[in-house]
């Protein structure tokens, strides 16, 4: 069975815009429900897609943080091109890392960092972060088991992995360069990443405006956890805070 991938998508509702930005593994769709909720408050979105994601697994490990990055900066771009001038920029997971240095890169009018790790964690957990990935994608093509394990095999996305770990450590030693305001946000019960995170990022940006809200009952795909809609909220309530001058 063909998977049919998900795209990038732009969502035009009024004259203020934010960037939405994927997790590692993720797609555009991680942030649509977001994105649909905001266009009924009359903001703007565009979610990019990372280039190796949401297409085979193994166009993943072709692929890295420098590409994703490009991917980034071209969403920021395109909302320049339809005329936005002010921009604000919420990510989720390693979205959330591109947020920040997105934030010391670019003029963005404010930065929501979902679940964003800033501790580099072992290879070893990545590694099988990206073959769950991996399988899970094969299960939709309708691929057997046994097939699924010999691919899986061939399959060694070490220097993508190593790559990343450059940059959550590149982006954690510049937190310190946020001067956007910022609000803050954490899933209690994440397991992907070490959830003192949220205070480092909190605790060193510099920014005069900044919030952290911690959500007891939710994960580390916040965006699809039982508080979605208490984050949805809560995002839509941050950026109607911010000095727009529109």
């Amino acid at each position: 069975m063909k998977v049919k991938p998900p795209k990038p998508f732009t969502f035009e509702a009024g004259k203020r815009a934010v960037l939405l930005l994927h997790g590692f593994t993720g797609n555009s769709a991680d942030v649509r429900m977001l994105a649909r909720f905001l266009e009924k408050k009359g903001y703007t979105s565009h979610a990019p897609q990372y280039k190796g994601h949401g297409v085979p697994p193994e166009e993943l490990v072709d692929s890295g943080p420098k590409d994703w990055w490009k991917d980034v900066m071209q969403g920021y771009d395109h909302l320049k091109s339809l005329g936005y001038e002010e921009i604000a920029v919420c990510g989720l997971s390693l979205g959330g890392v591109f947020s920040l240095k997105l934030g010391y890169t670019v003029p963005v009018k404010g930065i929501v960092p979902m679940c964003a790790p800033m501790y580099i964690k072992s290879e070893e957990v990545m590694y099988q972060g990206v073959l769950d990935y991996a399988k899970e994608y094969k299960k939709l093509e309708g691929k057997s088991d046994d097939v699924i394990e010999e691919e899986l095999k061939q399959f060694k996305p070490m220097s993508t992995l190593k790559e990343l770990q450059e940059l959550i450590k590149d982006v954690r030693e510049h937190v310190d360069l946020t001067y956007a305001p910022l609000f803050v946000i954490q899933g209690r019960h994440d397991k992907m990443i070490n959830t003192d995170s949220a205070n480092i990022i909190y605790n060193e940006a510099e920014s005069p405006q900044k919030k952290m809200k911690w959500y007891e009952e939710s994960g580390h795909v916040i965006t699809f956890d039982k508080e979605k809609d208490q984050l949805h909220e809560d995002v839509y309530e941050f950026l109607e805070g911010l000095d727009w001058n529109v």
